[in-house]
């Protein structure tokens, strides 16, 4: 098991992509730590790790407050004596184009998904340069290096979270923290449930693979950069789209 007794802290890990990364990291050996706004979807992501044979628990955490991060961190490192990997995953959407966009709608998407991001790295820094090792990966999206029509919001958070790993990839490096982004395209989430079935079958056009992807198969990444076998890949954004940029 390639992450095998790390200790893992995955927000946003009561649904999507982020369940599907905390289930990969505890199949992988890892003690995952759910993080979420959502109690009884961290209650059902946790139960269902541990009576799998996982180490698992879960705390409520709003990655814009700084009080529940610390407190979390506190009692993962009370529990577990460290904090191997953080997996910055949880965000939000907002969208309106740029002449309909209200400040609101601006300010909540970047309090979540860059400064929650900037929140949770800083929160669990100091323990990963005490032990010496770590790893930090980030959620961005192909949207982050690309942009994308009606998402001004979203498009800088995640091109935001991308200069981030590149920074700490210079800064930290030399500490042994390894800090790294994900940049997936189109995935099956429940949050496309609100769409058309025919705005879903033009995103699938438009990846070569014809689909999209499982939240399963960005999971798989998560857990190779967590890994020891990525140990020299540091400051990279990865692309998993299916293609769809070519």
């Amino acid at each position: 098991m390639r992450l095998k007794d790390k200790v893992a802290i995955i927000t946003g890990s009561a649904s999507g992509i982020g369940q599907a990364t905390a289930v990969k990291f505890a199949a992988e050996g890892a003690k995952v730590v759910v993080c979420d706004v959502n109690q009884s979807g961290i209650d059902a992501v946790v139960s269902s790790l541990v009576q799998s044979g996982a180490v698992a628990v879960g705390h409520v955490v709003d990655v814009t407050n700084k009080t529940q991060i610390a407190e979390m961190v506190a009692a993962v490192k009370a529990q577990f004596g460290r904090i191997d990997v953080l997996v910055n995953n949880a965000g939000i959407v907002q969208d309106a184009q740029l002449i309909k966009m209200t400040e609101e709608q601006f300010d909540r998407v970047i309090d979540i998904n860059l400064k929650g991001v900037y929140n949770c790295a800083r929160a669990v820094v100091d323990t990963m340069v005490e032990q010496g090792s770590g790893v930090i990966l980030n959620a961005s999206s192909v949207v982050g290096v690309y942009g994308n029509f009606g998402q001004t919001n979203y498009a800088a958070a995640k091109f935001g979270v991308v200069g981030f790993v590149k920074t700490w990839a210079k800064e930290l490096g030399k500490k042994g923290i390894r800090a790294n982004a994900v940049c997936p395209g189109f995935v099956a989430t429940p949050i496309l449930k609100a769409m058309p079935e025919k705005v879903i079958q033009a995103m699938e056009e438009r990846v070569p693979m014809k689909r999209m992807a499982a939240p399963e198969e960005i999971a798989n990444v998560y857990a190779f950069l967590a890994s020891d076998e990525a140990s020299y890949i540091n400051g990279a954004a990865i692309e998993v789209t299916g293609g769809l940029t070519l």
